[in-house]
């Protein structure tokens, strides 16, 4: 089995089913909007990743998310991923380690974007050091949508998409409601701008900062740029709970006042730069 490789590190969206699951992170309420986008790409096996941008054209960014974000069931928790790749009836999510390293049994679900659950499994033979990534697999005869990996470099300020499945509705601050049992209804898309672009990683590769309110549960799931093209893995959220101690750098060190300030008041996630796809994902042989 071949493995992939890197991707960059932050705080995690937790997944455990106890209210106050996420690890690092407060709640922030919904965002939802919309806007198109295309480009040039290699093939890859059954995914793309893009090596040149061209002008967009008439494509649905909400559309696009919808369709590749996928719901993970694990126990006891819940997280997100994005389809990177099919093989056959074979396809291959992408997601946060965090999301599936606690599993009891190590049993997982897939539900896709037509509603269907399919049994999963997790590819503990790829590794991703240093990393809060990790890949599931499942099989089924439909036909589901691949993401396409944009390695373009980013720009402050231009706008991206972030899609997942909060673990938590709050009709008001004092009476979250568990989505553990809404399937699909819990989907969520925000909006945003890349806020901060770090030259030096925090933790588990996350070095990618946005605008967007990210919530607890879309751990895992995709940051889509403009143009529909994944470029990094929602993790973490605004306003740790702990504070400046959880943006050491993995150098040992710390921001300053100033700068941490301008980091806490956004989400991150992982840049897909730090993910390299083999031409031939892994396959498990033991999927059922």
């Amino acid at each position: 089995m071949e493995l992939l490789s890197t991707l960059i590190g932050l705080q995690l969206l937790a997944i455990s089913p106890v209210f106050g699951e996420l690890l690092w992170g407060r709640k922030i309420p919904f965002l939802t909007q919309s806007q198109s986008l295309i480009t040039s790409t290699t093939k890859v096996q059954s995914s793309e990743i893009l090596t040149s941008r061209l002008p967009p054209v008439a494509v649905s960014v909400p559309e696009i998310a919808r369709q590749v974000t996928v719901r993970i069931l694990t126990e006891p928790g819940l997280g997100s991923g994005v389809i990177i790749d099919r093989q056959g009836q074979t396809y291959t999510v992408l997601t946060c380690y965090h999301v599936v390293e606690n599993s009891y049994y190590n049993q997982y679900t897939v539900l896709t974007s037509d509603g269907k659950s399919y049994p999963a499994q997790w590819l503990q033979s790829v590794q991703f050091p240093n990393l809060d990534l990790a890949l599931v697999q499942f099989t089924s005869n439909q036909s589901y949508q691949v993401a396409t990996i944009d390695l373009q470099p980013l720009t402050t300020g231009e706008l991206v998409y972030a899609a997942g499945f909060p673990n938590w509705y709050w009709p008001n601050p004092n009476s979250p409601l568990s989505t553990k049992d809404w399937g699909n209804k819990a989907y969520h898309l925000t909006v945003g701008k890349v806020g901060m672009l770090l030259a030096r990683s925090l933790p588990k590769g996350y070095q990618l900062g946005y605008t967007n309110e990210v919530e607890n549960g879309m751990s895992g799931g995709p940051v889509l740029n403009q143009y529909g093209r994944l470029i990094g893995i929602n993790g973490r959220l605004k306003y740790p709970f702990q504070g400046i101690d959880v943006f050491k750098f993995e150098d040992g060190t710390l921001p300053s006042e100033d700068l941490f300030q301008q980091m806490e008041a956004l989400s991150w996630a992982i840049p897909i730069s730090r993910f390299q796809k083999p031409q031939t994902p892994p396959v498990s042989e033991t999927l059922f």
